[in-house]
């Protein structure tokens, strides 16, 4: 309260000035016109001059710090090359309290040209031409034909469908060498006039392994749950023909040699494919193989032929390079033949058995034995 009333009679100097000036009358107008408002020290108005575009005029830094500013640091005597503003630059004007015009002034003076420029008619845009474009007609529909299965194939399809489902299949795979039984082929053409091929040696094989491996060579009865092993060796051979897929049966194969196996082999599916097969001639067998060799298949698994308790599945010879023997410290001066790799013909055989009659191990030796005779 002391201080407020201190200050009770003070009068503004703005307020004083404005009171006496009616009082002076002429001696107000012969006065000297009062400074205009004081200016910065130092002011930057005259555009510089510059060898560069006026838009490259700022340098990336001083634009930005610039435009946080808020001025136009274009009017600035640049330092950088060609004339053009720094970083450096911008700093110092804003530290020494040089002018520069604010970025709304700016703004404002391009105002009008820009109002101008809108107020000018804009020419009319070109209409765009029509494109006539023809969309073809698109169907999701095509054309098939329903074909009924013969009796053949209403037969194999359910006989089939009942293996895959009901017999627990499983496999093993053998990669034999043919380089041998190749060998064979041609000796027995060129000394005794002899041509078979390398499925009756497959089945000649294949007879001697079953005889030698029995257990292999049996059927499964799920009636009764019983396997039964059989004394002769029964092999059907696959055979493709118009109406589907038939076994003819070799009897007695073990018994048999490789002219006689080729000459059965080629009558039986001569007369399969012809229609001619009497029913005992392709029903039962003890043992089925199938070969898609000649059709360029390396290898594939078949499925069983109940009640037969395994089938072999024969793929075609690829030439492939086998590493050399191993030559431990005892074989140091073995030759370097069994040193080196060479190209076999290997041929690919897959087992496929019945895991209630034939295991694992058994499946072993009767490839094994395969293997050995071919």
């Amino acid at each position: 309260e002391e201080d407020i009333a201190a200050f009770k009679d003070f009068v503004a100097p703005e307020a004083a000035a404005a009171a006496a000036a009616p009082a002076g009358g002429d001696a107000a107008e012969e006065a000297p016109a009062p400074a205009a408002a004081a200016t910065p020290a130092t002011t930057a108005t005259a555009a510089p001059a510059r060898d560069v575009p006026p838009e490259f005029a700022l340098m990336p830094s001083a634009r930005s710090i610039s435009q946080s500013a808020g001025v136009d640091a274009t009017v600035l005597e640049g330092t950088g090359k060609g004339g053009r503003v720094t970083k450096g630059d911008v700093l110092k004007a804003l530290k020494d309290g040089v002018y520069m015009p604010p970025l709304a002034a700016k703004a404002a003076d391009a105002a009008p040209a820009a109002q101008a420029a809108a107020a000018a008619p804009a020419a009319p845009a070109a209409a765009p031409t029509p494109i006539d474009v023809t969309i073809p007609p698109i169907t999701t529909d095509s054309t098939y034909e329903d074909v009924p299965n013969n009796n053949m194939r209403k037969v194999i399809a359910k006989r089939l469908t009942e293996s895959k489902s009901q017999v627990p299949h499983f496999y093993t795979t053998v990669q034999i060498e043919l380089d041998a039984a190749l060998a064979l082929r041609k000796q027995l053409a060129n000394n005794h006039d002899v041509k078979v091929s390398v499925n009756d040696l497959v089945i000649r094989s294949a007879a001697l392994a079953l005889r030698d491996v029995p257990e292999v060579n049996a059927t499964y009865n799920p009636k009764t749950n019983t396997v039964s092993t059989h004394d002769t060796v029964d092999i059907s051979v696959a055979v493709a023909t118009p109406t589907g897929l038939i076994t003819p049966i070799v009897p007695q194969t073990s018994t048999l040699g490789l002219s006689e196996i080729s000459a059965s082999v080629k009558d039986l599916a001569t007369r399969a494919r012809d229609g001619k097969l009497a029913p005992e001639e392709y029903q039962g067998g003890t043992f089925c193989i199938s070969n898609l060799g000649m059709f360029g298949i390396t290898e594939f698994s078949a499925v069983i032929n109940p009640p037969q308790a395994a089938i072999l599945a024969v793929g075609g010879g690829v030439k492939t390079v086998v590493p050399g023997k191993w030559i431990d410290d005892e074989e140091k001066n073995a030759s370097d033949a069994k040193r080196r790799p060479t190209v076999k013909t290997l041929m690919t055989a897959r087992l496929s058995a019945d895991r209630r009659v034939v295991d694992e191990a058994t499946a072993a030796l009767f490839l094994s034995s395969l293997n050995k005779y071919l």
